[in-house]
C-alpha cells in the first residue's frame, strides 16, 4: 500500500479516548516522558483527543506523590496502587475515591506480583466494591483469575492475539471483562472480538510513550468493523466506563 495512503487513514482515525497512557520513566529504558504538556503533545500528534493516564512514579517508587503527580494534570487520572502492600493500597483506595478517581492500574509484572497472592484478588474486590474499573496489565491468561467472579469491570491491558482464545472463553463468563486492542495486530482478532462478544467489548490503548501506536491505529482503521463500531473502540466505550463527559 502507498505510504500517502497508510498516512491519510491513520489522518482520518479519530481516536477520542486512549486508556493506556503513561507519565513518568522507567529505569534504564528510554522513551519517557515526565512532562504533562509533552505528553499531550505526543497523543495529539497521534490524533488522540483525550486520554486516561497512570503515573510510572506510583508504580515504581511512591504511591501517593505518584498519584498526586497525575490528578495534578488535565488528564483523567488513573491511580496507581503498590500490590506488595495491601494495607496501604487500602487507605490509598480511599484517598482515590475522595478526590473521583474513576480507574485503577494494576501493574503486576512492575511490581513482581504474581495473580495468586493474596493481596491482588483482596485489592480487586476492595476496588471493585468502590466502583472503581481496573486496568490491568499482566498476562491475561493468568490474571483473568483473581478478577473474575467479583462483578468488576476490567480492562485488559496487555492481551495478545496468540490469547484471544483464553480472553474470549473468560469474558463469556465474565460481562465486565474488556480488552485494549493495541496487541490485537492479527488480521482478523477484532474482527473475532466483535463476533464473539460486541465491539463495546474493546477499547483503544497505545501505551504512550513506550509503544508506537501506529499499528494499532492502523489496524483498527482498516478493520471490517462498521464506522459505529470503530467510534465504540476509538474511545465512546472507554468514556462510558470512566464515566468521562464526551
Amino acid at each position: 500500500m502507498p505510504f500517502r495512503q497508510i498516512a491519510a487513514q491513520l489522518d482520518e482515525l479519530r481516536i477520542t479516548f486512549d486508556v493506556d497512557a503513561l507519565l513518568g520513566a522507567y529505569p534504564g529504558k528510554e522513551g519517557g516522558i515526565t512532562d504533562p504538556g509533552e505528553l499531550g503533545a505526543a497523543l495529539r500528534d497521534a490524533n488522540t483527543e483525550a486520554a486516561a493516564v497512570a503515573s510510572l512514579r506510583a508504580a515504581l517508587f511512591d504511591v501517593r506523590s505518584g498519584n498526586d503527580e497525575v490528578l495534578a494534570t488535565d488528564f483523567t487520572a488513573v491511580g496507581g496502587l503498590d500490590l506488595r502492600d495491601a494495607l496501604g493500597a487500602e487507605r490509598e483506595l480511599d484517598r482515590l475515591t475522595e478526590h473521583g478517581v474513576r480507574a485503577i492500574r494494576l501493574f503486576p509484572d512492575e511490581q513482581h506480583a504474581e495473580p495468586d497472592f493474596p493481596a491482588v484478588r483482596h485489592l480487586a474486590r476492595r476496588a471493585t466494591e468502590l466502583g472503581f474499573v481496573l486496568l490491568a496489565g499482566g498476562d491475561v491468561r493468568r490474571f483473568w483469575k483473581p478478577l473474575a467472579g467479583l462483578g468488576a469491570t476490567v480492562i485488559f491491558l496487555d492481551t495478545h492475539f496468540y490469547h484471544l482464545g483464553d480472553f474470549l472463553v473468560a469474558a463469556r463468563e465474565e460481562p465486565g471483562f474488556h480488552t485494549s486492542t493495541r496487541l490485537l495486530n492479527s488480521p482478523d482478532a477484532v474482527e473475532t472480538v466483535a463476533g464473539e462478544l460486541g465491539a463495546d467489548r474493546m477499547v483503544y490503548g497505545s501505551r504512550t510513550p513506550y509503544a508506537e501506536s501506529a499499528v494499532p491505529r492502523l489496524r483498527l482503521a482498516r478493520c471490517g468493523l462498521t464506522a459505529a463500531d470503530v467510534a465504540l473502540i476509538a474511545g465512546t466505550t472507554a468514556r462510558r466506563l470512566l464515566g468521562v463527559d464526551a
